[in-house]
């Protein structure tokens, strides 16, 4: 792949001197942003102030934001499109999750009881919004190679994923490509994590009910033993799909609820166990409803349950298009250096961002956000997440610089 010869930085043949760079104020603005956002977490389909905020950011910019028809999120085009090339679009999510914020030493705590930004939505938002921000002022001085759209998707966190939504209302029209980071608490801030090929699993939720004739816990026999049979279905439908599905599918079925009964003498009459499904294969993922289906069936019919099965489909895996991929990296060595890339490797974790690249090619790097040298174990989705507001910056540079590297390729109309 070919890209234009770029002046390097002195003494950095590996750092082409690009324009983009985030400048002092707006970085403190977009921190100052994130806070706000991480203080008034809204959840998908509810990000009504949080759409409000970006908005009114993009507007005062000059830019003219389009707010999405569900009333949540919105797109923007930065410079005007002619109908000829497609565009590139940044996509963040806006949402958050129905969890508490467990951290108590920062001022900027969700004042939302059990809502929180605890994926790093925020960060992402502010990312976006950030570059939206350089690139317009990029493109008054007239050095905006092409125009970009940027996406702020509401609703990630609801399968089957807001960006389903999203594409129904038209955000993917005159777009050509999409690119996205997602925060990782394991990847220190000023680094990406990046492959090609699939960086994320299949993600699906699953819900199964049991039934039968409860009794006296002295006269099992008398009973369906729906406590067991709930523990059995738990413990066995796993192990069963781990020899009926290929091992390299990566297929895990994973329990997050199980409940039953009210008294330790009374065997109830009804169980539920709800979790997820995750696979690393595209293929094993649409043959999971019915390989699933079978094994609940056979261990539930052999204790004597009846069984209902809600399987809600999901998100299929995301798959960074080969050639998106190396723009990014190429952006972020632009910026930081060769070194300040990583090899990632595939998650289970589920993005809905993958709907888009059903589409579209495209490309969702790791932005870290991991203190460097902070060697605490820390995660997604758990009530004291917090990031290392430093890696705003890099991910608005390295947005900024996809861009411009992309501008400068020579790539036909789709």
């Amino acid at each position: 792949m070919s890209r234009e010869s770029l002046p390097a930085l002195p003494g950095k043949p590996d750092r082409p001197e690009l324009p983009g760079k985030l400048p002092d104020h707006l970085r403190a603005e977009l921190i100052a942003f994130r806070r706000d956002l991480h203080m008034h977490p809204e959840l998908g389909h509810q990000e009504f102030r949080t759409t409000a905020a970006i908005k009114a950011r993009l507007e005062k910019a000059g830019l003219r934001p389009r707010v999405l028809k569900s009333g949540t999120g919105l797109i923007c085009d930065v410079g005007t499109w002619d109908g000829g090339r497609p565009m590139l679009a940044l996509r963040a999510d806006i949402d958050a999750l129905p969890i508490p914020d467990a951290k108590t030493h920062v001022s900027y705590r969700s004042t939302v009881p059990d809502r929180a930004h605890a994926c790093g939505h925020d960060v992402h938002t502010s990312v976006v919004l950030g570059a939206g921000l350089v690139l317009a002022e990029l493109d008054r001085q007239g050095l905006l190679p092409r125009p970009v759209r940027l996406l702020f998707q509401p609703a990630e966190e609801v399968l089957p994923g807001g960006a389903t939504e999203a594409i129904d209302s038209g955000v993917l029209e005159g777009v050509g490509q999409i690119i996205a980071v997602h925060c990782d608490p394991r990847v220190d801030a000023g680094r990406i994590g990046l492959r090609a090929g699939p960086i994320t699993s299949a993600c699906d939720r699953l819900e199964v009910t049991l039934s039968g004739p409860g009794g006296h816990t002295a006269r099992p026999h008398l009973t369906t033993d729906m406590v067991t049979a709930a523990a059995r279905v738990a413990v066995d439908v796993p192990a069963l799909l781990a020899r009926r599905m290929d091992a390299r599918s990566g297929m895990s079925v994973t329990w997050g609820r199980i409940e039953s009964g009210h008294a330790c003498n009374v065997i109830p009459m009804h169980a539920e166990l709800s979790g997820t499904v995750r696979c690393l294969d595209l293929n094993a993922w649409h043959d999971a409803p019915d390989m699933i289906h079978a094994a609940i069936d056979e261990v539930a019919t052999m204790h004597g349950a009846k069984f209902e099965i809600n399987h809600v489909r999901g998100v299929p895996p995301v798959v960074n298009d080969p050639v998106v991929a190396e723009l990014l990296r190429e952006a972020m060595a632009a910026r930081r250096g060769n070194e300040s890339v990583e090899d990632t490797e595939q998650s289970l974790g589920g993005e809905d961002f993958s709907w888009y690249l059903e589409h579209v090619p495209g490309a969702m790097a790791r932005l870290g956000v991991r203190k460097p040298g902070d060697t605490a174990k820390r995660d997604l989705h758990r009530g004291d997440f917090d990031v290392d507001e430093s890696a705003i910056g890099v991910g608005v540079e390295f947005f900024t610089a996809a861009v411009l590297l992309d501008g400068r390729r020579s790539r036909p109309s789709v």
